[in-house]
């Protein structure tokens, strides 16, 4: 994926590669040298890209505690 570096030394992080590693307006970035000489980008401001499903965690919201819930399992409600 090639991309030019501007006067300034800026470059466009291609959105395949935003998208793989969650880089969003306002994200930090980090860059490292391997081992083998070569740089690496890695999102800076967050241990680890999203997961799939991650957005999608929460809370449901109230609703019934572990005793009526166990209660419900065990037919006595």
């Amino acid at each position: 994926m090639p991309t030019t570096v501007t006067a300034k030394g800026q470059v466009t992080i291609p959105k395949a590669v935003r998208d793989l590693l969650g880089i969003k307006p306002g994200s930090k970035v980090e860059f490292k040298r391997a081992e083998d000489g070569s740089v690496v980008i890695l999102r800076a401001d967050q241990s680890a890209p999203s997961k799939r499903f991650e957005r999608l965690r929460g809370h449901a919201g109230k609703g019934l505690d572990t005793d009526a819930i166990m209660a419900l399992t065990r037919g006595e409600a």
